[in-house]
């Protein structure tokens, strides 16, 4: 699976983006999705997962009621909807496919080139 992130850009605390991570490969609907982020000088952590068929999902605390994730296995897309941003979700996001939905980043085994979000006060 080869993942590739986007959406990522400049906004003021309070608005939104919506990343897009775009899949190849046939067997996409067969593995959890999840996004991560790393903000400079921090480890990357997780942000929020879903499962195969999108009926599963997982938020970290720090976005859980703010941002959204979901999936369309028809067009090979994950994506995650961020709203009420503020400074501290500045960061480089990943996409990240696994076999199982987890929130551990060891357990993914394929990841996208991340996309910048940063958010200005």
């Amino acid at each position: 699976v080869q993942l590739q992130a986007s959406g990522g850009g400049l906004v003021q605390a309070g608005g939104s983006l919506r990343l897009s991570c775009t899949a190849s490969g046939r067997t996409f609907s067969s593995y959890a999705m999840g996004w991560f982020r790393q903000a400079p000088g921090k480890e990357r952590e997780f942000v929020a997962a879903i499962g195969w068929s999108g009926g599963l999902t997982y938020y970290s605390d720090y976005v859980k009621g703010r941002f959204t994730i979901s999936r369309d296995n028809a067009n090979n897309m994950v994506y995650l909807q961020m709203n009420r941003l503020a400074p501290e979700d500045t960061a480089v996001y990943y996409c990240a496919a696994t076999r199982r939905v987890s929130r551990r980043y060891a357990e993914y085994d394929y990841w996208g080139q991340g996309t910048l979000v940063t958010v200005s006060s």
